[in-house]
């Protein structure tokens, strides 16, 4: 996901976001303890956009 993407949403919408990326990473976690990952790249790339949303909204609150 792209940071300018991100810059342009809402906080809220930003919220949503994060959790629904933090729960797929639950479910992929689960598949990595089950022994079956499919695509254990997404690991990192969900990490750096869940990293990224949540800069985002400090630069926010911080301006705010």
């Amino acid at each position: 996901m792209k940071t300018k993407d991100l810059r342009n949403l809402s906080k809220e919408e930003l919220l949503q976001k994060e959790r629904s990326l933090k729960e797929e990473l639950f479910k992929l976690n689960l598949q990595r303890y089950s022994g079956r990952v499919d695509k254990p790249h997404m690991f990192s790339s969900i990490k750096k956009d869940i990293a990224r949303i949540e800069t985002i909204l400090s630069e926010k609150n911080k301006a705010a």
